[in-house]
Formats: C-alpha cells, sequence, structure tokens
C-alpha cells in the first residue's frame, strides 16, 4: 500500500490528509485501476483521536484491498491541520471539501464514495453523506463505534453497515440499537469487543470485506 501525505486547502485552513494507494497503482496509476474513493473519518480529537488511529488504519487498508483510494483527513486542530474542534459542524464543512478536492486529485469526479467512520468520525460523516445525498450520494456507508452519545447521528441508507463492540462503555451498545430501530437498521455486534476492538480488528476487515463480496 502505498500513502502520500498532503494539506488541503478547507474552509479554516489546511487539512492535512494521507492518500492510501491500492498496489496496482504503482503499474497502472490511472483513475482505471481504482474502484472509488473511500473517505475515513477519525475519532474524537479532544481524546486522543487522529487519522493514525488504528480502527481508521484498518478501514483504510480495507478499502485499499477493496480497490480505492483511501483518503484519511485530520480533524481541526489535529496533526498539521489548522483550525480548532467545531464540534463535528466545522469538521463537516472540512470533509466535503476533502472529498471536493480528492475527486479533483484522482480525476474521479463520478466514481463511487465510500464514508467510513470510527466513532466521533462517524457522526461527521453521517452529516458528509446528508450535505452530499443531493447531488453525488456516496455508494455506502460504514460505521464502526457509532457516536450517537455524542450529537445527532444523521439516519443513514439501509445498506449501511453498523459494527458495534458488544462491551462498549464509551458508547454504549444499547444506545446505538435505540438509534438504529426506527430506521429498521441492523447492527452488528462483535462478542467481547471493546470501543477500541483491541485485538479484533481483523473482526471489521473481514465483515466489510465479506459484505462488498456478497
Amino acid at each position: 500500500m502505498q500513502s502520500e501525505r498532503i494539506l488541503i486547502d478547507g474552509p479554516v485552513g489546511a487539512i492535512e490528509s494521507v492518500f492510501d494507494y491500492p498496489p496496482q497503482a504503482a503499474s497502472a496509476p490511472a483513475p482505471t485501476a481504482w474502484r472509488g474513493i473511500a473517505l475515513v473519518a477519525h475519532p474524537h480529537p479532544l481524546y486522543g483521536g487522529t487519522l493514525d488511529n488504528k480502527v481508521a488504519q484498518i478501514l483504510a487498508k480495507t478499502f485499499v484491498e477493496l480497490g480505492y483510494v483511501s483518503v484519511r483527513p485530520n480533524f481541526r486542530g489535529v496533526g498539521a491541520s489548522e483550525g480548532v474542534h467545531d464540534e463535528g459542524n466545522g469538521e463537516t464543512d472540512d470533509l466535503v471539501a476533502v472529498v471536493a478536492h480528492a475527486r479533483r486529485k484522482l480525476t474521479l469526479d463520478a466514481a463511487p464514495l465510500v464514508l467510513a467512520g470510527f466513532s466521533f468520525g462517524s457522526l461527521v460523516v453521517s452529516r458528509v453523506a446528508k450535505r452530499l445525498s443531493a447531488e453525488r450520494p456516496a455508494e455506502r456507508m460504514v460505521f464502526v463505534g457509532t457516536a450517537v452519545t455524542r450529537g445527532k447521528v444523521e439516519n443513514v441508507p439501509p445498506d449501511t453497515i453498523v459494527i458495534h463492540g458488544e462491551t462498549d462503555d464509551t458508547v454504549p451498545l444499547a444506545a446505538v440499537l435505540r438509534w438504529a430501530e426506527p430506521q429498521d437498521l441492523p447492527v452488528i455486534v462483535v462478542p467481547a469487543a471493546d470501543h477500541f476492538f483491541h485485538r479484533r480488528l481483523h473482526v471489521i476487515k473481514g465483515i466489510i470485506t465479506r459484505a462488498w463480496k456478497d
């Protein structure tokens, strides 16, 4: 997997982002070699969340192996990203800007877009999806440790993959089930997994990979 770290112009300054490319990009660095773009959003920045978070990395790696170019931005105030934390509001603006930049950079304007988020990142990408839905909606969405106790997580399409740990004590499973129930949205529960999926990262990868092959 090849990676490129760049700065993207955002609404309040630079947005540090890592682009992860499929292996075939080395021999065929063209849009025809890529399945689409997968935007991956990391957990809460005020609690140590960065684009290098292990769950964010396994999401990126999984989508790269499925043929997508993965894009992992740092939220405001994290790493080289400018600005200050904005409770998901400004962060939504930033990720919309990152999607637009990625489409231009990769000349994948009409290509499928996957939105994936871990914890606070799921809250933000739910809002990104709502913002983009009127023009070019995402192909599919993946939420891990959905942060329904951190703010309003928007409703999502029925084919959204929602993965949650049975023993999550940061976002209780019961809260996620209450959010999912009115949407008739299935939740995949990983037994004995905590919020950060210690020793369960391979399970996340397996769930997504199988879902894409079905």
